[in-house]
């Protein structure tokens, strides 16, 4: 084999090595889904425990939302898949309800990355009688939001009391 041909064949091999053979999802960053909601999940954990924090757009009652806690964890996928994960909001201060998701994170071809998510939102009802009208079941899709910034969800979170203040 001459030079030329071996250079050749070492400069695809190189190449082929520089050129993940799979692109990976990451659930730490910044989130919209359909409903102009966003979700900030800060770095996971090695055992795939993450926190964050979830600036809703739907409220129950129709009050002013502030981001509100979340806490999850993702189960590390198989060879060739994507991974899992599950996480639950307590609406802090605004709601009297909780809500679980889970889901599947997912990236294209093109390297868009996709959060597939289930949920069921818990709201507290007065008695054992209205038990019935307390959960409700919803799909949420997610894609990522590019930021510089960190921690971008309390910057984004509506001063409640501004709101509440008669405007002049």
């Amino acid at each position: 084999m001459g030079s030329g041909a071996f250079s050749l064949v070492l400069a695809l091999a190189l190449a082929a090595c520089a050129v993940p053979a799979e692109r990976k999802c990451q659930l730490n960053g910044l989130w919209r889904n359909e409903q102009d909601s966003l979700m900030e999940i800060s770095v996971v954990r090695d055992n795939g425990d993450f926190q964050g924090k979830y600036l809703t757009r739907v409220t129950l009652a129709g009050g002013c939302a502030r981001a509100s806690p979340l806490k999850g964890a993702q189960q590390q996928p198989g060879e060739g898949g994507w991974p899992t994960f599950a996480f639950t909001v307590r609406w802090d201060k605004f709601s009297n309800a909780t809500t679980a998701f889970t889901g599947q994170c997912f990236v294209d071809t093109s390297g868009k990355e996709t959060l597939t998510t289930m949920w069921l939102l818990r709201e507290a009802v007065g008695s054992l009688k209205e038990d019935w009208k307390a959960t409700r079941v919803g799909r949420n899709v997610f894609t990522r939001k590019r930021t510089q910034k960190e921690n971008i969800l309390s910057s984004l979170s509506p001063s409640c009391e501004e709101e509440a203040s008669p405007a002049p």
